[in-house]
């Protein structure tokens, strides 16, 4: 548990030092609340769906989790370019400690950083309909979190060049958010639409987090939380395994 922790400790603190980092990774979220939230707001209400700042908000709220936890993988080559991965990896605490701990720390730099956005966007105009809901979406984010934070451990232990790590997981990340409901409702799409957005598990996180601060589940709270906790449990053992396939 000692290895477990000090990775755990190490990755908050991290991230709580780089001030420019913390601060940078909001200029996203925030952008999309204004320019989307009051820029759409007006047509989304003449469409009859209602407030558009209540429906994006949480979509913007998974989306900083989504990206602060995938992109904490590249601290995998960081780490392996300056040597403190070796040192790490050559330690007493075995490579399964030694990941969990650096997810677990991962994963709650980045549901922090939902609280943040979830705090910015109270100020903002959105407002929850139920405080006992709440810890439900916090539970999400953190799967979420989870999730992403192993799958950006698990492409990085696969890679050493710290340039092209952004261009994957780019690759990857910009369709599954996309593609999850966060910026349109999933209602009266086309079948091909309908399919994708069913297949990508984020649109489960975003649906959840959605459900639990506005009431308005689109899947279910039951589908949601099986699916995801699917999906993270089969990510985490992809993480597992590759991590532990690191040649130093």
């Amino acid at each position: 548990m000692g290895a477990i922790y000090v990775m755990w400790l190490r990755q908050i603190k991290k991230y709580w030092r780089s001030k420019a980092r913390m601060i940078g990774s909001l200029g996203q979220p925030i952008l999309f609340l204004v320019a989307l939230g009051f820029g759409f707001g007006p047509i989304f209400a003449k469409a009859g769906q209602g407030n558009y700042m209540n429906f994006l908000a949480p979509g913007v709220i998974v989306m900083s989790i989504l990206f602060t936890a995938m992109f904490n993988g590249i601290e995998v080559i960081w780490d392996r370019q300056f040597g403190f991965l070796k040192e790490t990896l050559v330690s007493p605490a075995s490579r399964f400690k030694i990941f969990l701990g650096r997810t677990l720390g991962g994963a709650t730099v980045a549901t922090l950083q939902g609280v943040v956005v979830l705090l910015i966007t109270l100020v903002i105009g959105f407002r929850p309909t139920s405080l006992a809901y709440l810890p439900v979406a916090f539970i999400f984010m953190f799967f979420v979190a989870v999730l992403f934070t192993s799958l950006g451990t698990a492409i990085a232990a696969r890679m050493e060049d710290m340039q092209a790590f952004p261009l994957i997981t780019n690759f990857l990340v910009m369709p599954l958010f996309f593609l999850s409901g966060s910026l349109f409702p999933l209602n009266d799409l086309s079948s091909t639409l309908l399919i994708i957005t069913r297949i990508n598990p984020l649109t489960y996180g975003v649906d959840a987090v959605r459900g639990a601060l506005t009431g308005a589940f689109t899947l279910g709270l039951g589908l949601d939380f099986v699916v995801m906790a699917a999906v993270t449990a089969v990510i985490f053992a992809i993480g597992i395994y590759m991590f532990s396939k690191i040649e130093l």
